[in-house]
């Protein structure tokens, strides 16, 4: 069993001023090549608390796709369902402040269409022996359609990631089938077309659940960077989840941490709460981390009584 993560696989190619940041000038720094993608993040973090996650994506034929697939492999992740095809890998170019915050980014997107004559010919196999999925809701409607499919056929939960959130206003519908959404504050914005930008903790929290009672989404959770949390469901249930107290040192992947733990959390029996809770430790040891990654847990550690197949 375990949890099924769907969605894009990519290339980061991250770049750190050595000095102050100058927006419209030369900066000298340091340029690193990374792993990465949300789906793809997503389900190394959930691989990282010694879960036995299953991954469906795409990767190019070619070393750097080999590479992706030996790594996820490396943290015990199910690659079965991974394909290889020329070009099959996005490429995110992104430019950090000072701060450690994205000042600048460009994305390509690969062709994921490929994933729906998977599911038609393995979606049982696939579907029939995990606990719950993990996907990416702004990839192509065929896509999401037939996830929702096979996901009700065999009574699985359904979790939503963004990463991108023009491409997944289109998706309101849907995303009144998922058990859960999750986002950032910005990305709920233009979710709800509205501006939150200044806007409180609880008071965010109060507009969330005004909002998912008006959408009938399930629940819903909004990351607020430094202001921590807040969540709302149909049933009633709102709050807030502070964040940690940890030096920031890359924020890169803090929110696909965040995802994972929800996701995890969800998945294993904690309520919404506790599974916000689990995700704001995962961000926290991410952004502290010198190489940017989720640490090793055990499923105790964070409260989760999960027997682990080895």
């Amino acid at each position: 069993m375990g949890i099924l993560v769907i969605g894009a696989a990519f290339m980061d190619i991250k770049g750190f001023p050595k000095d102050n940041y100058i927006p419209d000038g030369r900066n000298v720094g340091r340029v690193e090549y990374i792993h990465g993608g949300v789906a793809r993040n997503v389900v190394e973090d959930i691989a990282n608390i010694e879960l036995r996650p299953t991954y469906m994506g795409i990767v190019d034929d070619t070393p750097m796709g080999d590479a992706v697939v030996a790594k996820l492999r490396n943290h015990k992740v199910n690659c079965d369902y991974v394909l290889t095809i020329p070009d099959g890998m996005g490429t995110w170019l992104a430019v950090f402040d000072n701060n450690g915050d994205v000042a600048g980014s460009i994305s390509k997107r690969p062709n994921m269409l490929p994933l729906v004559g998977l599911m038609e010919e393995k979606g049982d196999e696939i579907f029939s022996g995990v606990d719950s999925v993990v996907l990416e809701v702004d990839l192509d409607k065929e896509i999401v359609k037939k996830v929702l499919e096979l996901a009700k056929k065999h009574g699985k939960k359904l979790f939503a990631l963004v990463s991108n959130m023009s491409i997944a206003v289109e998706r309101r519908d849907f995303l009144q089938q998922f058990d859960c959404f999750i986002c950032n504050r910005q990305e709920a914005g233009m979710f709800f077309i509205d501006d939150y930008t200044g806007k409180s903790r609880e008071e965010l929290r109060d507009i969330l659940a005004d909002k998912v009672q008006q959408a009938r989404i399930p629940a819903m959770v909004v990351t607020m960077g430094g202001d921590g949390a807040v969540y709302a469901s149909c049933e009633g249930e709102k709050g807030i989840c502070p964040a940690k107290n940890v030096q920031v040192k890359d924020t890169t992947g803090a929110g696909d941490a965040f995802c994972a733990g929800v996701s995890i959390g969800l998945t294993y029996g904690k309520s919404l709460a506790d599974s916000i809770e689990i995700g704001s430790s995962l961000a926290a040891s991410v952004i502290s981390s010198s190489e940017n990654v989720c640490p090793r847990f055990m499923p105790q550690e964070l409260g989760l009584d999960v027997h682990v197949e080895e």
